[in-house]
């Protein structure tokens, strides 16, 4: 399993960065992004306090550990900026939190999140299809969560992106351990967002190239 959406008590998660991947590890993790919510506000102390542990943990543990963010309700116009610093800080992965329509995310963060080239746009809700041609074309990748709330349009996303041509992810965007899931649930996850079997194949494929973009590891995960 790699996940590449999570959450630790640098944020609104629930547990440290260790604990979180110990338990990752013990059902199967290969891989995971921590990538706890940020604005301009935070986000160098989550980088710095991340960068920290990221490369220990990987070292100690038979998962690799990928230091992040998840730019969250920053007004859009200020997106690829912090993009940019977020990088320049170190982190390894950024995410965007997309327009769900469980919250009240403002208008244009999805087509931010993919101006400012982030590496992944999570659950984007009922994101336009002119918006997904232009990931597809700025190599963005697209989540299908499996978070309560925001995987309500997941079969939008799927439907939609297949004809933009994007590239999918299946993420949890844990915030407790239960939230943490098994390479067979996020199989179940994709079935349940209309994938098919191929598709949740080559997803997977597709989160490996996100880590080997993002940890520098030549890995056969």
């Amino acid at each position: 399993m790699i996940d590449l959406h999570t959450h630790t008590i640098f944020s609104d998660g629930e547990l440290i960065p260790s604990e979180l991947v110990r338990r990752a590890e013990s059902i199967g993790y290969k891989a995971i992004g921590i990538t706890d919510h940020a604005d301009f506000s935070n986000f160098q102390f989550i980088i710095e306090n991340l960068l920290k542990t990221a490369d220990i943990l990987t070292k100690n543990t038979n998962t690799i550990v990928i230091p992040g963010v998840e730019i969250t309700h920053v007004p859009p116009n200020k997106i690829p900026y912090l993009i940019e610093k977020c990088r320049e800080e170190g982190a390894r992965i950024v995410v965007v939190h997309g327009e769900t329509v469980v919250e009240p995310v403002a208008k244009g963060t999805n087509l931010a999140a993919i101006e400012g080239r982030a590496d992944i746009l999570a659950h984007p809700g009922l994101i336009k299809p002119e918006t997904l041609k232009k990931a597809a074309k700025s190599k963005v990748f697209i989540e299908i969560t499996a978070r309560k709330g925001h995987n309500i349009t997941n079969g939008h996303v799927v439907k939609e992106g297949r004809k933009a041509g994007v590239k999918f992810v299946i993420n949890t965007d844990a915030h407790s351990p239960g939230d943490l899931m098994s390479a067979e649930f996020a199989k179940t996850v994709g079935i349940g967002a209309g994938l098919t079997e191929n598709e949740i194949a080559q997803a997977f494929k597709n989160s490996l190239e996100i880590v080997r973009r993002s940890s520098g590891e030549k890995t056969t995960l």
